[in-house]
């Protein structure tokens, strides 16, 4: 198989690194060489420099899309029209716009789209997944996410204001950058029926987005969900907390372990009459023993791989990365208008 990989920043890089070590050698290269990271690991890769050119040249099984933000349709479009398979990065866009080529060219095609929400394959949200599908802590009542990380800490070898997430003209800032917990929310409690948002630029970082937001959200089934995200905490928190009404799931990036609370059939008696006695424990699943953080890339590349030679299915679908899209669109709408946003 081909695989044709369109920008060579940080994460261009990572799944090149990680094809490679899955034993896949024949890949292309598409660059406009505005990559802040040295050529050394490139060499030995053919080039291209014109998109719809290498397309034609080397008819590629796959395009893996790593380019900024904003122009992620420019490769992904013709890619779909090409009959590609595609991984594309998060968010797919900066905007809905053009989404809806996109899902044309698709269906014209048959091409496949894995859209890269990495922690989709983390084991802690996999547990996660699994308990609330058991049943484990019941019907869910509320979800609350916390992401803050300190942008100019994220890639120490660049200046962080010429970076993607802090230009608006390459389709930064914290909602769209860090939507990572738009896919995985509602992939472990369900749809999103409607949201309201606040946003704005409050940190001292020199960027043009916004830098910090919070996020109410209404889901299909009834639950209440808030999220919050910032460029700017010190040192990084990323967490969330799920209620349901047997019990409560947490997890926290910074062991990686997923904790239960079931609580015990006392005290979920509602019976009158008698005192109520809570009870019941926490249960931790640890990560795996020499677990890393690109472990979940390699695993994510895995299924990429077999998507594009037939064996797989998408497991995050271009409708996944539509829905989100919308979901920040009303997050976006809801911060102009001050009203609900609904989806």
């Amino acid at each position: 198989m081909k695989y044709l990989i369109a920008g060579l920043g940080s994460i261009g890089r990572r799944h090149m690194r990680n094809l490679i070590a899955l034993g896949e050698k024949d890949i292309v290269l598409f660059r406009t060489r505005k990559a802040t990271m040295p050529d050394d690991e490139l060499a030995g890769f053919p080039v291209e420099t014109d998109f719809h050119e290498a397309l034609k040249k080397h008819k590629p099984d796959a395009v893996i899309v790593g380019n900024p933000t904003s122009i992620h349709l420019d490769i992904a479009i013709p890619a779909a029209e090409a009959g590609c398979a595609i991984l594309l990065e998060k968010p797919i866009s900066n905007s809905t716009e053009r989404l809806g080529q996109l899902e044309s060219a698709v269906k014209k095609s048959g091409s496949k789209v894995l859209v890269a929400f990495q922690f989709r394959f983390h084991p802690g949200l996999m547990r996660a997944k699994q308990l609330i599908s058991d049943g484990e802590i019941g019907r869910i009542i509320s979800a609350h996410v916390h992401f803050g990380e300190y942008l100019p800490a994220w890639h120490p070898w660049e200046d962080y204001r010429q970076g993607y997430a802090a230009r608006a003209d390459m389709g930064g800032g914290v909602v769209l950058t860090q939507c990572h917990s738009l896919d995985y929310l509602p992939w472990l409690v369900g749809k999103v029926r409607s949201a309201w948002g606040f946003t704005g630029k409050l940190s001292d970082l020199e960027v043009d987005v916004e830098d910090t937001a919070e996020i109410g959200l209404r889901f299909e089934s009834g639950a209440l969900g808030n999220l919050h995200l910032d460029f700017n905490q010190q040192p990084p928190a990323h967490r969330f907390e799920i209620i349901g009404t047997k019990g409560t799931i947490k997890w926290d990036l910074s062991d990686g372990a997923t904790r239960i609370y079931r609580a015990s059939a006392e005290s979920l008696s509602i019976s009158t009459g008698r005192e109520i006695k809570a009870g019941g424990e926490w249960e931790a699943y640890p990560l795996p023993e020499n677990w890393e953080r690109n472990v979940m890339f390699l695993e994510q590349m895995k299924h990429f791989v077999a998507v594009v030679r037939g064996e797989a299915e998408p497991a995050c679908t271009l409708e996944d990365g539509v829905r989100v899209m919308k979901l920040i669109s009303a997050v976006h709408e809801s911060q102009k208008t001050g009203q609900l946003a609904h989806l």
